[in-house]
Order: C-alpha cells, then structure tokens, then sequence
C-alpha cells in the first residue's frame, strides 16, 4: 500500500513568546533610530571653522579680506566667507549691532564695511516650533507607542485564551486535486476498500439507502497494524467521496487545563456538522479512548471528559448528523466498549500486514519516480519481505535510493534493493566490528549449521541468503522465507524450525566440541517457541488439547500485567518437563542431520569463510554438488 507520501509539513516557526520579543525588541530599535536621525537634522556634524575675535575680524575687514558677513540672531554667531574661500567665525555681544561695533570700538571705515556685505539672518518660525517641542513631543510618541505594542500584546493573549478551547483539526477542503487522494493510490488491502466504497456511496447518493430504511453509519473504525495505511485509506475515503475532510490526532484534544478536550470536541463537532456532509478523522483514537475507571484520576480526568464528550457528540440527543467519523488505532483492546458499540463505530475495517500480491503492488507505487535498473524483480522482492508494512516497503526503496546515490549510481540496482532489505530487517552493517580467524570459523560453521537444517528438513522454509557480516546485534544470520504467505502452521513445521534454530548450537558442539555464547539468541527464541506448543497451541501429547495460562499481549492501566496462572505447581513441573522434550528431541535431530551431511557442513562454512556471503542460488547450487 502506498506509505504516507504527502505527510504534514512540520511547522518550523518559533515559539509564540520568543518570537515576540524580538519584533518587539526590533520596533524599539527602529524607533531610536528615527530619533537620533531626527536629531541629527538640526546638529549636522561638519568640520567646525575657525573662532577669531571681533579685532581680528576688524583687521580683515580694513585689510578688504572679507566677502561676506552673516550675523545669526539667534545666538549672535558672525559667520565669515574670506576672499579666498576661507570660513571663519566670531560672536558678538547681544547689545549691540556688529556696524556700530566695528565702526565705533575698532574704528572700521564705513565704507570698507559696506564692502563686507554684512547680512542679519533671523530663525524662521518653523525651526522655533521645532525647538520648542521635540524635547517634549518624542518622549511622549516613545512612551505612547510603547503602550501601544503591550495593549495588543494583551488583546493577543486575551484572543488566545478565547480560542484555547477550539479544535486544531487540519481540513482538505473538496476539489483541491493536488491534495486528493483516491482509492487508486491505495495498494493492496481491497477487502477493506470494499468496505469502505459504501461510505462513499452513501455520502454520494444518501437517499437510495434511506429509502430502504438504511441509516448512514456513524463511524467506521479502522483497525491494523502500524503503517498499513490506515490514515491514506481515510484520506482516500475524502477524495473519492470529494466531501470536506478534517483530521485531527487523539492526543491534540487533551490539554493540561481541564475541560479544553471536551471543548475542542464540540467545536470540532460543530464545524464538522456546518460542513456535513463531511468526514471527520480521528488518528490514534487510544490516546483518548481508552477504558474508562482504570482508577487512575477518577471520574474527573481530563481524558475521560473527553472520551465522554466524543460519546455525547456521536450518538448522543442529536441523532439527525450528516458527519460520517473515522478513527484509526492500533490497539483495539484498550478502546472503551462505549465506544466501539454499533451506533457510535458502527463498523470495523481491519486492515492486515499485505501478502506477498500487496507487497508486489505496493513495491511498483513506490517505485514510480525512481529510475530502477531492469534487473530488479519486485517479486522477489516481496517474496523477502514477508511481514512488512506498506510503510516498511516505502522505507525499503527510500533506504535503497539513499544507498545508490551514495555509490554515485544514476539508477538503482538489484544489489542495492537487496541489501537495503537486510538493513531493514537486521540494521546496518557493522563493518568496524572485525571477527578473529577463530571466531570468524567458529560463526561460520553456527550459519553453516542453520542453513544445513534449513535446507535438509522437509517442514522449512528455502534458504535466500547465509552471511558472516555483522549487522546489528547479530554476528551472522541466515535467512530463510517462505515462499508463500501462511495462515496456518502444523506441528512439524514446528517441529522442523525448532531444530533448525537448535542447528548452530549443534555444530558447534560436534565441529569444535566446545559451545559458544553466539547460540544464545537461538536459544532464548526455540525456548520460546517450545513453551507456546505447549501452553498456546495445545501440541504436547502428554497433557493434551488445553491452553495454559491467561495471556495478554498488551499492557495498560485496568488490565493485568502479569499472566494469570491457571494450573497447579504439578502442571508447571509437566509443563517445564515437555519444553525439556521438545528441546532436546529438536537438538538430537539436529546433530543427526550434520553427522550425516558434516561433508556438506564442511562446505558451506568454507565458502562463507572465503566470501563471507552466500545467496540463493550459488546455495542450492553447493548443495546439488
């Protein structure tokens, strides 16, 4: 199935608060620097002339040195222009004219005066005014503007505080076809389209159900795994239904303030209804529709308001909606019974892990857009992956682009898709973690014991890949898939697997008479696979067709953490007894098969101990010779 290729764009923008406080730092900035070039208007920074006395002025002007003469009246300033371009300056007392001054104390000439061109130059009322009141007038715009900026600071938390309690769903309006998506970019899950074709239809065409008495389903819940595509198949519902979608995730109804989720849940609601006929997606709905009573905040927690008004608002007086809710979780046993009741979720759509069909499709809608080398067969590429989500596949060919580039490639290659498999599964290689030459022979000959059992018992599945190269937390691996998707499993495929897992343990013992710790994970799992033949699936011959114990596969406030012995300390002793027997029935094949074919043994680890790897092919290959 296609994976989320259109996710929500991560908003990148700073915290309310911080952001500001630097526009307002930035504002007050700005506005000193308009009053400082205010201000600098009327004290222009020039180079200053020189000051001489009212005798020295006298002498040029006996002397005829001065062109020109300007008496500033208002603060009694002489400025002076000489012949050759010089400026000078003088003051002069405010009692008397700068005429009589010359002529009368310093004996100046009349007419040598005249040829001054002595000029008074008086201040204009503008530049009075100005001096008068930008002393007074600037402060106060400051202050005035400062005020200005914290009353919307305060009209801004106020709106907030308004709106805290209104809904944050995303809404894809109808008609927008960049944004639409369609049944046709779902791959795979067709069961679950079907299911959800006649949503389509009845938001499509109502009035053919309801003139049969068919009511309009309240909601469908979606039910899967992670990454099956459950939130695509919702937004695929939209698209074909071309109706107004919101969607919004459980956890963003709950809040730290009490009453905010109901609030947000009637206001959702109540746009959803405006819009109707609409589609209203709830994600994650376990993260507020979980039991209710789990004694954990009481009646009063803020997630059971919530819970309780999604109740309400589903099916509760007003029962004339038009707004069609789908949910989605993958964890349908902690959902409270209220919720899931027909009348409020009037449907379940599960959507299992794709089959080796869906894998192949939702592999080719991934790989459109990446230029894929001819050799690359999809098939046997989903023949690899049993297990895997939509997501993991998505995940898969993005890790093999990502690979091809950094190998410089113009295109992808079949090593590439291969290996990017592996790290899916496994992890990355660890190339720095070298293995001695002993450890090297001794986790060749596990691997080689594995694939020997793999190959040999007829219950288990063909071997595709043995390797000696670490990836993650494993020294080595064998890989061994089905080549079908099974539904059902006997008891010598059981059986056969348990001495497959037991098969390195067993070479090691016979090659080196000696054990290692590298057998330890193989251990803890046919432990485990042991125990569940017996207590799961009822497959002892001794105590019979009964399940053991009440198990729980998931753990939450309300339910029991731990499992619920339901037998007697005689039938644990039977119980250990039988995993024994299993255990060592499955160890005693093992070494059997080995002492039969050690020269077959021998073979294998000496071609991984010389390539390290060894696929399918070169593998069936060795064993035919």
């Amino acid at each position: 199935m296609k994976n989320k290729n259109n996710k929500k764009k991560k908003e990148t923008s700073e915290k309310p608060g911080k952001k500001d406080l630097v526009k307002n730092l930035l504002m007050i900035v700005l506005l000193f620097v308009f009053t400082a070039s205010v201000f600098a208007l009327f004290d222009v920074s020039e180079e200053k002339p020189k000051e001489i006395t009212l005798s020295e002025l006298a002498g040029r002007i006996s002397e005829e040195r001065v062109k020109q003469i300007i008496v500033k009246q208002k603060d009694n300033t002489i400025e002076i222009e000489l012949a050759d371009g010089v400026k000078e300056i003088s003051r002069k007392d405010i009692s008397s004219s700068l005429e009589k001054l010359l002529r009368e104390d310093y004996g100046v000439e009349q007419e040598k005066i005249s040829k001054a061109n002595i000029s008074i130059k008086g201040e204009s009322s503008a530049e009075i005014w100005a001096r008068a009141l930008l002393p007074i007038l600037l402060p106060l715009l400051l202050i005035g503007f400062l005020l200005w900026m914290m009353m919307g600071q305060a009209q801004k938390s106020n709106i907030q505080a308004m709106t805290f309690g209104r809904s944050t769903a995303r809404f894809l309006k109808p008609g927008e076809k960049k944004k639409r998506t369609t049944f046709k970019d779902v791959a795979g899950v067709i069961e679950a389209k079907e299911e959800l074709q006649e949503i389509v239809e009845f938001l499509k065409s109502p009035k053919k159900f309801l003139e049969l008495g068919a009511r309009i389903p309240r909601g469908v819940i979606l039910l899967g795994p992670p990454g099956t595509g459950k939130t695509l198949l919702a937004k695929a519902v939209a698209g074909e239904a071309n109706v107004p979608f919101f969607n919004i995730s459980g956890s963003e109804f709950v809040e730290m303030f009490v009453g905010v989720g109901a609030s947000r849940v009637r206001d959702l609601f109540k746009t959803a209804k405006k819009n109707a006929p609409s589609i209203l997606f709830i994600d994650e709905i376990d993260a507020v529709g979980r039991h209710r009573g789990a004694g954990l905040g009481g009646g009063h927690d803020e997630r059971e308001q919530t819970l309780n008004q999604i109740l309400v608002e589903m099916d509760g007086f007003d029962t004339e909606t038009n707004v069609i809710v789908i949910a989605a979780t993958n964890r349908p046993d902690v959902l409270d019974p209220a919720l899931l009741r027909p009348g409020r979720f009037d449907r379940r759509v599960m959507i299992d892990l794709p089959d080796i069909k869906d894998r192949e499709a939702i592999l080719k809608v991934h790989a459109k857009g990446k230029p894929m080398s001819k050799d690359v067969d999809l098939r046997k590429v989903a023949e690899r992956t049993p297990g895997f989500s939509g997501a993991d596949l998505f995940n898969l060919l993005n890790e093999a682009a990502i690979l091809a580039a950094r190998r410089n490639k113009k295109i992808i290659e079949n090593r590439e898709v291969l290996e990017s498999v592996e790290k899916v599964m496994l992890g990355p290689e660890r190339k720095s973690n070298l293995l001695l030459k002993k450890e090297k022979k001794i986790a060749a000959y596990h691997e080689a014991g594995h694939a020997l059992l793999g190959h040999l018992l007829p219950n288990t599945d063909p071997i595709h890949k043995i390797s000696i190269i670490s990836r993650g937390r494993a020294a080595g691996y064998t890989l061994n898939l089905p080549a079908e998707d099974k539904h059902l499993h006997s008891k010598s495929e059981f059986v056969d697997n348990l001495a497959m897992l037991l098969g390195g343990y067993a070479a090691e013992k016979i090659v080196f008479n000696d054990l290692t710790t590298g057998a330890s994970s193989d251990l803890s799992k046919a432990s485990v696979l042991a125990r569940e033949l017996i207590t799961k699936y009822g497959m002892s011959e001794k105590l019979g067709p009964i399940v053991f114990g009440q198990h729980s596969d998931t753990v939450f406030l309300g339910k029991e953490i731990h499992e619920q012995r339901n037998y007697s300390e005689q039938v644990a002793a039977d119980i250990d007894h039988e995993v024994g027997r299993f255990m060592n029935n499955a160890l005693e094949t093992a070494i059997e098969v080995i002492n039969k074919n050690k020269d077959k043994l021998d073979k294998i680890a000496n071609k991984l101990m010389e390539a390290e790897t060894i696929e399918k092919e070169e593998f069936e290959k060795l064993m035919e010779n």
